[in-house]
């Protein structure tokens, strides 16, 4: 089995190799080719990656490309973990939106826009040159904004399921409080990607028992800690709302706090420095406890997981993904692309039902899909008007007046990837 990761420079990678590594019984491997322009980086990753597989005796090969066509050519499955950009442009996503009072977050917000903008166009070069080298392989995106991303895959007709850590972690998390083993603890995850809420926490499977209540009687405080909500909030939702939630739910506080500290752009710049600074000593042979700060925990078991179901290697599982609604939530058009559990073998995703929402949850979820399919659309087509709509229509901006001054920053600061504009 070939595997290719377009992005393979990034500091995630070794996450994804400690995976392939420990769990190849549920993935064989046999090549493993990390794709990236950045030469210097790719050198470095490739041989730590090399050092892991050895350290664990994993038989496969792995091998480092810069030539994209070459690096797809006959796999199997094919990763996606860009960033269009790089650091410097996720510092600016995180800065320019706060000049107008709003959140500066690289996913989600202004900043998301910006980066969606700047990624689509990109990836969907990327997929057809993946369709020619390699017409019968899936997609894993793991390359954010998740949801546009994976929706713009598949309006494109590609092989591609959306991939995030979002659930994976909750799901760890959860299981550590309860004492069970995380494959005894099944969430009832619904949403869009980064905007999800648990709605039951159960155990063995989609019919088990609602560990919940429970779980928040117990362990509120420590759950509401982690999100950086009050546990009150948790105890009048009845859910457990993704962290991403917060920039809803706190807007203003979120901005007051950004404005005072280092963006986590800079945080993460400084980190990644120091990573492939450990990366780069002959004697490490294994992921360094560093990356855990990096983010990205449980990426390597979700894609490991994914990857093994759509390749019939695995058998059919039940996952959180990142694909078509066809009517699972009925209030949103069958092509938006939700997140939530789905039955995945090798005929792709096939999300499972979802009982009605309440309004609390539905309503957001329909304004952010909306703002997503007019995000799309700029992405595709460019222009400032487009990207004015986008931005009007998302409910962490909604004012006109906003709207406009970070339709201006945002272009201003990304004219080198947008050639529209």
């Amino acid at each position: 089995m070939k595997l290719a990761v377009v992005g393979g420079g990034s500091t995630y990678t070794p996450e994804l190799i400690d995976g392939f590594a420990r769990l190849r019984d549920t993935l064989p491997v046999g090549e493993l080719v990390l794709i990236d322009p950045a030469a210097e980086r790719l050198e470095l990753i490739g041989g730590l990656a090399r050092r892991i597989f050895a350290r664990q005796g994993h038989p496969g090969r792995v091998t480092t490309t810069a030539d994209l066509d070459t690096g797809v050519e006959g796999a199997d499955a094919v990763l996606f973990q860009l960033r269009v950009g790089g650091q410097a442009a996720r510092l600016q996503d995180e800065t320019w939106p706060l000049e107008c009072g709003c959140v500066g977050q690289e996913t989600t917000g202004a900043g998301g826009l910006a980066k969606a903008l700047r990624t689509v166009p990109v990836v969907l070069d990327i997929a057809e040159r993946v369709r020619r080298a390699a017409p019968d392989a899936w997609i894993i995106d793991f390359t954010n904004p998740v949801g546009i991303v994976t929706r713009a895959l598949l309006r494109a007709g590609h092989k591609a399921v959306g991939l995030c850590n979002v659930a994976i972690g909750l799901q760890r998390k959860f299981a550590a409080l309860l004492d069970l083993a995380p494959a005894g603890i099944h969430l009832d995850h619904v949403g869009l990607n980064h905007l999800t809420w648990e709605l039951a926490v159960r155990r063995g499977g989609p019919d088990g028992e609602d560990l919940l209540p429970g779980l928040l009687a117990a362990h509120g405080d420590a759950v509401a800690g982690d999100l950086r909500l009050p546990r009150a909030v948790l105890d009048r939702l009845g859910v457990v709302p993704s962290y991403y939630l917060r920039y809803f739910y706190a807007h203003d506080e979120v901005v007051r706090e950004l404005g005072t500290k280092p963006s986590r752009a800079a945080e993460v710049a400084a980190m990644e420095r120091e990573l492939l600074a450990l990366y780069g000593d002959p004697a490490l042979d294994e992921k360094p406890a560093l990356l855990a700060k990096r983010g990205g925990a449980f990426y390597s078991e979700a894609a490991v997981d994914l990857a093994a179901s759509l390749l019939g290697d695995g058998g059919p599982a039940v996952q959180v993904v990142n694909t078509y609604n066809n009517g699972t939530l009925p209030f949103l058009p069958d092509d938006a692309v939700i997140e939530v559990q789905a039955r995945v073998d090798g005929s792709g995703a096939v999300p499972l039902p979802v009982p009605r929402l309440d309004p609390l949850f539905s309503g957001l979820i329909s304004h952010v899909s909306a703002y997503e399919d007019l995000a799309l659309d700029a992405a595709l087509r460019g222009g400032r008007e487009r990207v004015f709509k986008a931005l009007l229509a998302h409910p962490l901006v909604g004012q006109y007046d906003l709207a406009e001054g970070l339709t201006d920053r945002l272009l201003a600061h990304n004219k080198e990837h947008l050639p529209w504009a």
